[in-house]
């Protein structure tokens, strides 16, 4: 259970400025729900370019929620270029602080902030730069390097924290080092990354399981059961048309125990449990 201030629990349960503005001046959306956060924020300028009105729609965690309603609140009567400034260190100062692992609410509560800016001003969305260095929540090295050095972060896990990078298959954690090292200097000791525990092994199969590969699936009118995971061996039951499909190893294998490898961990081996 995450230790949340008497701040983030009343945002949490009586979220300020829930809505959608007619007719924004500055429209903000970040996030998606595949990844389990998203965000739209909208705002409304009075004639002396202040920020009169502004409203939030999140799909979220309490976290999520705390965060877009404290933005709201924070950027109310703020010029756009005040409202520019305000950062996610802000935003979790504001509400007395958020655990570690709920940051990347804050950031994205941030680049919401940006997008609706760059909206009110006629101006195109920056376009994603860089290169794609978590391939599970789509994040760039140059989005990692930025929450890093304004954060002064210093570990994969507070990456993960921040922006959710290395939270999936853990196979981007190589990289993320490399590139908190090259901000920290190649002096300053780095912790290596985490290794992965059979929980979080376990949940992430199952995740992924139930995100990529049952939809699919279920096209074709079948279906899969995760029936146990010993060590690297993932044990399932194929159901519906997969059961008596005569090519059901080559989906087994070709499909669910890549799709597995590439998203949790490469030495994953998936094997049938026969009824």
């Amino acid at each position: 259970m995450w230790e949340y201030t008497d701040k983030v629990k009343d945002h949490f349960l009586n979220p300020r400025n829930v809505g959608e503005i007619e007719n924004a001046d500055g429209i903000g959306e970040v996030g998606s729900l595949a990844c389990g956060d998203a965000l739209k924020l909208t705002l409304k300028l009075d004639e002396n370019g202040r920020i009169e009105d502004a409203k939030f729609q999140t799909f979220g965690c309490a976290s999520a929620i705390a965060s877009s309603s404290a933005l709201t609140e924070m950027v109310k009567g703020l010029t756009v270029e005040e409202a520019q400034k305000v950062t996610n260190e802000d935003i979790a100062d504001y509400l007395g602080g958020l655990p570690k692992e709920k940051m990347h609410c804050s950031v994205m509560g941030r680049d919401a902030l940006e997008k609706a800016i760059l909206c009110y001003r006629g101006q195109p969305e920056k376009k994603v730069e860089g290169e794609i260095v978590c391939e599970c929540f789509g994040v760039t090295d140059l989005e990692i390097r930025r929450v890093v050095e304004e954060n002064s972060l210093k570990t994969v896990e507070d990456v993960t924290s921040y922006v959710k990078a290395g939270g999936g298959c853990t196979n981007c954690h190589e990289n993320i080092l490399e590139i908190i090292n090259s901000v920290l200097g190649k002096d300053r000791p780095v912790e290596p990354p985490p290794k992965m525990t059979n929980i979080r092994k376990i949940r992430l199969i199952e995740e992924t399981l139930e995100r990529e590969i049952k939809p699919s699936l279920k096209k074709d009118g079948g279906s899969i059961e995760l029936i146990d995971v010993d060590g690297n061996r993932v044990f399932v039951k194929l159901l519906g048309t997969c059961a008596s499909c005569t090519i059901s190893q080559v989906t087994l294998k070709d499909y669910v125990e890549k799709k597995l490898r590439e998203l949790v961990t490469p030495e994953l081996v998936v094997e049938e449990v026969q009824s």
